[in-house]
């Protein structure tokens, strides 16, 4: 038997991912939309990593799961919470010279803010897992309101000289008011820049619960837009370091706590 290799899972509310680790090596990574069944995308993901890596099933000495649906994932050995892995894949990709202290994540359905001590453990976090506003469904909803791509947003909104406001919290409120400001003709880039703006006031709001202090890492899907990544950055005051892989994050954690374990 091979030693050494583990898997982690991610098995979000709207895309899976699964990581094989080798020491402090990925060997191998796939991600797809979770659908009806994450069982089933998970056990596709896992076949489709392994064949990249070119080992058998068995050579994975333990698999941990965390997101949405860890609990339904068979092929795992073991469950960890989205915030301990979440914390423990930023602290690993993170390589600055001081403790990584703080760590923000928005998912498909949720978002969360972590706060670490000088060791990279845990020190307090909040979640919103109860509205989709702020969220990766948030700006599908807006993506399609306005007639673009998800990963046009970031773009086109770098183009706006004049962010407008957006207020409603309510994704479905957010909407309308996005279509009515495109119905009296007001530049696309300029509505999805107040888009942006919105989400980052709500993640904001909640970061300084929490007390963000820097260096802060931004993970998940929505961390690859360009345009929210500065509205958020503007709105905390802070620098935000972001990984070529946002959407890993929480994968590479499980697969570290499987390590450990």
């Amino acid at each position: 038997m091979t030693q050494g290799i583990v898997a982690g899972i991610d098995a979000g509310s709207t895309t899976s991912k699964v990581l094989l680790l080798r020491g402090r090596e990925i060997i191998a990574s796939a991600m797809a939309a979770t659908g009806p069944s994450a069982k089933r995308t998970v056990n596709g993901l896992l076949d489709r990593t392994l064949a990249e890596a070119g080992v058998p099933r068995e050579d994975i000495s333990l698999t941990v799961a965390t997101g949405y649906g860890r609990r339904l994932i068979d092929a795992a050995n073991r469950v960890v919470s989205e915030i301990t892995a979440h914390a423990r894949g930023a602290c690993m990709l993170y390589s600055g010279d001081v403790p990584l202290r703080t760590v923000i994540d928005i998912g498909g359905q949720d978002s969360k803010v972590i706060a670490l001590d000088d060791d990279g453990a845990l020190e307090d976090f909040v979640m919103n897992d109860k509205c989709a506003a702020g969220t990766g469904r948030f700006l599908e909803v807006m993506a399609r309101a306005t007639q673009l791509a998800l990963d046009e947003l970031g773009p086109v909104s770098l183009r706006s000289t004049r962010p407008l406001p957006v207020n409603s919290l309510c994704t479905v409120f957010a909407e309308s008011e996005v279509i009515s400001l495109l119905s009296r003709g007001e530049d696309v880039a300029d509505v999805i820049a107040g888009v942006h703006a919105s989400i980052a006031r709500r993640i904001a709001a909640m970061a300084r619960r929490v007390n963000v202090e820097e260096p802060a890492f931004f993970s998940g899907g929505p961390a690859r837009n360009v345009g929210l990544q500065r509205a958020l950055a503007t709105e905390l005051g802070v620098e935000l370091i972001v990984p070529s892989e946002p959407q890993m994050v929480a994968a590479l954690g499980a697969a570290i706590v499987a390590q450990e374990t």
